[in-house]
This record gives C-alpha cells, structure tokens and sequence, in this order.
C-alpha cells in the first residue's frame, strides 16, 4: 500500500506542484490509504532503491494508475460467485434503470431551462427563499447511468462499491468520466459473468437433464439446443481473460482490446447457433404441441427455483441477445474513454468486428426464413402475364397486403359508378413489385411487374371521405416495357404511409435521417418492447433510442435507431418521446462518434495498436 500512496503521491506532485490548497488536497488523499505514512511520498523515505517500482517515478495521473496494486484473485473470484442474477434479470434491470436514467436527465435539464427565465425577474429575497425550500443536489463524483448488480445477494452494485476500491482511495484522485468510464467497463464483465451463469444452468438443467434425453430424438435434441456447448466454452475462456485482466489492477486498464480478439477469433459460434433460431422455435413448438411428456417435464423444470420463474424459450435465446447486447456495451464505453486515444481506438476496432457478427447472425436468421417464405410465394402464384422467377438468393420479401385499385379513369363520370374500387394484391420484394389478384384456393393471378428502382408514388391532397388514405403509383417501366400508373386506396392514415416508404424508400421523409448529420432531430427512446409483425416494421428492445422520421395520426411512428440505423415502423405507444433538445443533440453526438468512419491514421496505426494490446497480456 505504500507503493500505492507513493504513485499516487508522485503524480500529484508532477500535476499540481504549484497549487498548495491542491497539495492539501493530494495529502488528504493519501491519508485515505491503509497503512500510508507521511513518509510514504517520494524523496521523504522512499528510494528506488528501497522500491524499484519508483525508479522511474511517474509524471501523468495515468501513469501512476498503472502501479496500482491488483485485486487479488480470490477476491475477484468471490465477486463474481455473488452474482445472483440470472442474465435475464440482469439485462431488464439493466435497461430499465437506463430509461429511468434517461426520463431523469431529460426532466432535470428541462426543469433548469424552464426555470431559468423566472429566476432571472425574480428578487434576490425570493430566489434565497426558493432555494431555501428545493435544496439543489450535492454535487457528486459520478452518477453512473446504468445500477449494474441491483440484487440482495450482493454487497456491492458498482464498480466504486468494491470494497478494494473503497479502501484504496482511488475515488479521491480519478475524475468523474474516467469512473464512468470504469462503470461501463466493470459492467461488460460481470454481465458476462451473469450471462455464463445462465447458459450454465441451460445446459445442466435442460439439456443434460437425463429424462429429457430420453423423451428427444438426437435429431430433435440438436436443433433445440445447436452448438450452445460451443457458445458456453467461448463465453468461460471470454469470461476467464477478462478475470484475469481486473485481477492485473483495481482501475481496469481496458477490455476492449480482449473484446475485439474474441469478436474477431471466436464468436463466429454465435453465428452458428443464431442461424439456426428459425428451425430452433419451429422444434421447440412442435415438440410442445405434439409431445405431452416433453411439455410436462419443461413445465416442471422450469418451476425449480434456480430458473427464477424463466421459461426455457427466455433460456434458447439467451446467445443472440447477448451478442447484441456486447455491441450496446462496447458502444458504452466508446462513448466514454478520451478522444483519439489508443483506448478509443480499440473500442472502434471491437464495435466494428462485433457488427460484423451481429449482422452475420441477423442474415443468417434471415435466410432460413426467407428462403422457405419465397417458395411458398412461388407456388401459390399463377402468372397472366409473362412469367417472372420469383426465387432468388439475394431476393426477399419486403411487404405484402391488399390495397383497393380505383376502377376506370380520374373522371366525375367514375366517382358515380356503382363500384369506385376492387381489391388487388401487392407482392413487394427489394427488387421488384408483383401485382395480383386473389383466386379461389388461396392462389394469386399475377397481371404486371416491375422493378421496385423503377417505382414512384404520390400521394393525393385531401378529397373528402370517398379519397381519404389514397395514393398513386407510378410505374415508369411494366411488364408490358410501358409505363402504367394505379390509383391506390388503403385503410388508413398508417397504411398508405407504410405502403409508400416501402414503395419508393429514397421519397423524402417528414423528419432527416440520422445520415444528414444535424445535431437535432425527433428523438423517442423505447419503453416497452415490441416484436416486429410485419416485415417493414421494427424490433424493439427498451432502451432503444430512435430518431423519428415520420408518424401518422393513427398512432404509428416510422424510426430509425441510432445504434444501428435500422429502420422499421412501430407503435407510438411502444415509446416516449425526448423532449429536451440538449439530451436529443448529445445522443447523436455520442452515436456519430460510435460511427464514425475509419481514417488513413487508424489504418496506419492498427497494427501499432495490436501490438500494444498483446504486450499487455
């Protein structure tokens, strides 16, 4: 501990020489330490011969963190067995306490703006007597934005709450963003380590559970549980360097550098067994519903108390959520180490080598299902005109519905027939649109095409009633090589708007996207979760922040979420809207710097950068 208080000491010392009230300051720390004594301070004491650690005495506040003593690791090993909360728990405690977070930055600086004009007008005497009755806050070191191991079992919730990192007196010394810095790390461990406790109780409890190898065929017992022995192997070697990396120093130096090999090396596990999620729920269904004894002997299971009430189904998905969530974390502490540092570096190298599995599980999701889907469209579909290969690898199903066509030309004439409209059937791929009409024996009799680059709608200016919700579509290139244009009508406000953007995506939105880069824009973050029912419509996990791009008065918004620029409807009631435009403005700073691309200097010092990371093994 001397060595401790001699770092910290020796730093201060080089930063804050010429300040005596700082020196007092840097004594009162020092005092904090156990064991220090006033001797303990380079040059009164100690030589670099009575410590070789202080031969090259430190002169930056970094470099004296980096002689740190280390967590021991029993002490290390003993956090991590308090973890009590299964990785479910874990992440909806997790995300909650963010929206919660977030609902109170977003009140707290409002409040300070609406407040702000009054206290100007207002007499001294009145604003003495206001503060007298709301007290402001004290200020705090820190205020971590995510409460990590919320449980009973744990002594500690944070990173600051380990009782080594109480005791050492660190806290006097870091500055707030490099705690928060700390937190975001600290959280990526242990929720990995609360990640590995789940997939652990899935494979003992579950998959190895001897009566229910009985009851499964092996082919069946694959597909439900896919290579999770692999995901799980992956998850303890990633977990164990992780251990070893907080047992180096009580201030973790970084972790992203172990992310990125793992991301890069490793986690194409992931990709195996999220591709395999189509045929997983199909199984798992099927088994449900044709095997009483299967069902009966999960519904028992999942009734012991070590899955907290979880069903199986909260279990099987545990890997894609969990490498999607890694990516948010990453993102996490992106946002908070220093600029072009080398940790900032690092962070970027592993955001970027995780999107790329995260999309390669997403597409490997998709394929499954989209090829099934595109065969099943092919044979229910009988051709009037020249036929059109439906299937096609690269080739995928965008929006299918019926719309109502109007009948005869735009005259007075057609508006007083008896039948203004008949139904049609649209058929809209990423590549080109089918237009139908529904026959006897759920077959569709495909009378024009055309390539979807070669589409364009418009809509119709309030007509009264009869020509609500109506729009045109142009296609400037049919079946026919000839250009043919279709009167549309939809059932509402909702539906012809998601027609048109899926129509003619490029057509200008109400709101900017996240891609013209202006520091504001409609913000609205996720507060229930919501599975996408449609194929243009958005997933959404809370927490999510979206910008807005459009919305419709019947209650649907058309968004796209920052962290990953996805775009999709959703119900407006799925979400809240951000109202401060400081909160909206600086969570499109923090993702415009998540985003941003890679430049000729981080090209050239990427092997640099490995290179340090693998001296610090």
């Amino acid at each position: 501990m001397e060595l401790l208080a001699a770092a910290f000491s020796a730093a201060c010392a080089v930063d804050h020489d010429s300040s005596t009230s700082e020196s007092d300051a840097r004594d009162s720390a020092a005092g904090h330490l156990p064991g220090s004594e006033s001797s303990s301070t380079p040059g009164n004491g100690a030589t670099p011969e009575e410590c070789p650690a202080l031969a090259d005495s430190p002169t930056t506040l970094t470099e004296a963190l980096q002689m740190i003593h280390p967590i021991p690791a029993d002490s290390w090993r003993n956090l991590i067995e308090q973890i009590g909360l299964l990785y479910q728990e874990y992440r909806d405690k997790s995300t909650l306490q963010e929206i919660e977070t977030r609902r109170q930055q977003d009140a707290e600086i409002q409040g300070n703006a609406d407040r702000s004009p009054a206290s100007e007008e207002a007499p001294e005497e009145d604003e003495e007597e206001e503060e007298e009755e709301l007290p402001s806050p004290p200020e705090r070191k820190a205020l971590p934005q995510i409460c990590l191991l919320s449980n009973p079992h744990s002594r500690f919730n944070l990173w600051q709450d380990l009782p080594e990192i109480r005791s050492s007196g660190v806290l006097d010394i870091l500055q707030p963003e490099e705690i928060r810095l700390q937190e975001a790390m600290f959280e990526l461990v242990t929720s990995e380590a609360s990640y590995y406790k789940s997939l652990s109780l899935l494979v003992s409890h579950f998959m190895e559970n001897e009566r229910l190898k009985k009851l499964l065929h092996p082919s069946e017992a694959h597909i439900l549980f896919s290579n999770v022995l692999d995901v799980m192997g992956v998850s303890e070697r990633f977990l164990l360097e992780l251990e070893r990396r907080m047992e180096e120093n009580i201030v973790i130096s970084d972790v992203c550098d172990i992310v990125y090999r793992y991301a890069a090396n490793h986690f194409s596990v992931y990709i195996t067994y999220v591709s395999n999620q189509t045929y997983q729920e199909r199984t798992y269904k099927q088994l449900l519903q044709e095997k009483a004894a299967f069902r009966e002997l999960i519904a028992q299971l999942e009734l012991d108390p070590k899955c907290r009430g979880l069903p199986l189904s909260s279990f099987l998905i545990l890997p894609f959520q969990r490498i999607t969530r890694l990516k948010l974390l990453v993102q996490n502490i992106l946002k908070r180490v220093e600029e072009s540092s080398e940790r900032e570096a690092t962070a970027l190298d592993a955001h970027k080598e995780l999107e790329l599995v995260v999309k390669a599980c997403n597409e490997g999701v998709r394929k499954m299902s989209r090829t099934e889907q595109m065969i099943s469209i092919q044979k229910k579909m009988e051709f009037k005109i020249k036929s059109v290969p439906i299937i096609s690898h690269s080739r995928w199903l965008l929006k299918q519905g019926e719309l109502q066509q109007m009948s005869g030309p735009k005259t007075s004439r057609t508006l007083r027939t008896k039948k203004l409209f008949r139904e049609i059937y649209l058929f809209l791929f990423n590549d080109l649109l089918v237009i139908c009409r529904q026959i006897p024996g759920d077959k569709y009799q495909v009378f024009d095409s055309a390539p979807r680059g070669l589409l364009r709608v418009e809509e119709l200016e309030d007509q009264g009633q009869t020509l609500a919700n109506v729009f045109i579509l142009r296609l400037l290139e049919n079946a026919d090589d000839r250009e043919a244009t279709y009167m549309l009508k939809a059932t509402s406000q909702s539906e012809m708007k998601r027609w048109m953007t899926s129509l003619a995506p490029n057509r200008r939105t109400k709101f900017v996207s996240f891609t013209s880069r202006l520091l504001d824009c409609p913000q609205v973050q996720c507060v229930h979760p919501y599975v996408a029912q449609q194929p243009d419509e958005l997933t959404l996990e809370l927490a999510d922040i979206l910008n807005i791009l459009d919305k419709t008065e019947d209650g649907w918004i058309f968004g796209e979420r920052l962290h990953d620029q996805e775009r999709g409807w959703f119900p407006s009631n799925m979400a809240e809207e951000i109202l401060n435009p400081k909160i909206r403005s600086q969570n499109l700073k923090e993702c415009f710097r998540v985003h941003k691309m890679d430049d000729p200097q981080r090209s050239q010092n990427k092997d640099r950068r490995k290179l340090g990371s693998r001296n610090r093994q």
